[in-house]
């Protein structure tokens, strides 16, 4: 999951705001689901797959928490936390 969202993120800072066609948050969801129908969106998660893998891997301790642990829990965090917000919007603003 957190490559997954890891994917997302970099496609949606490799667009730049320039290319944003619309500022609605129908279009921010029409955007995420136009990264996952991308090739390079599934390239990109699974070399981060493979990273975060080979980073749970190791025998050290130490790096297997700074380089697997925290960057996985807080990138799914945030991208739940995300997903979950814009469900809420979503939800809460459509009858007006």
């Amino acid at each position: 999951m957190a490559a997954i969202f890891l994917s997302e993120l970099m496609l949606s800072f490799g667009q730049g705001i320039s290319e944003q066609k619309a500022a609605e948050l129908a279009a921010v969801g029409a955007g995420f689901v136009e990264s996952l129908l991308s090739p390079l969106f599934w390239v990109l998660a699974v070399f981060f797959f493979a990273l975060l893998f080979s980073a749970s891997r190791l025998g050290n301790k130490l790096l297997r928490i700074v380089l697997f642990w925290i960057p996985a829990v807080l990138v799914a965090s945030l991208g739940i936390a995300f997903v979950t917000l814009l469900t809420y919007v979503l939800i809460r603003f459509r009858h007006r």
